[in-house]
């Protein structure tokens, strides 16, 4: 029979498989251990909390848990063809296409001494610091009050960001 290692009682058979010290109050605070938690894939609806072990660390060092926000702020997806193998991803998902922009008319733009910039009301560390949080995950408003800009403002960086190709 198993016996506790703080106070040396006996241990229950079914306890003894998983811990080797017994339900005494001071058993528990000499050899119980905490566990991390982390809190993964969050959405609007519920965050998923995970314990914090080394299996985790390297689903999460290997992109397992994505932040599902990607999908309206941030990097674009990868482009058709740079996909992993076939039969890796889910089951009936197909890539979708990419839809043809129509043509904008060819219109004679004035010219000016300033160059795009100008029509930016940002700095380029606003800049910088926009998309570098916003690659962290913070949404538009909690990157505004780090930066002490509008949401708008923000929204505006990143948008400006990924129809440059640098988001």
């Amino acid at each position: 029979m198993a016996q506790c290692i703080t106070c040396g009682a006996e241990l229950h058979p079914e306890r003894a498989q998983k811990y080797n010290y017994c339900m005494a109050r001071e058993c528990q605070e000499k050899n119980a251990k905490g566990l991390t938690m982390v809190a993964v894939g969050m959405n609007k609806a519920a965050d998923e909390l995970v314990i914090l072990d080394e299996r985790t660390r390297d689903e999460l060092a290997g992109g397992r848990y994505q932040d599902q926000r990607r999908g309206s702020f941030g990097p674009l997806p990868a482009a058709p063809g740079t996909q992993a193998a076939a039969g890796t991803g889910t089951a009936g998902a197909r890539p979708r296409a990419a839809r043809p922009r129509p043509a904008r008319p060819a219109q004679a733009q004035p010219r000016t001494s300033a160059p795009a910039a100008a029509r930016r009301p940002w700095t380029a560390s606003q800049e910088k610091l926009a998309l570098l949080y916003n690659q962290q995950g913070l949404r538009p408003a909690e990157i505004a009050q780090k930066l002490g800009i509008s949401s708008y403002m923000v929204s505006q960086i990143i948008l400006a960001a990924r129809n440059r190709g640098k988001g």
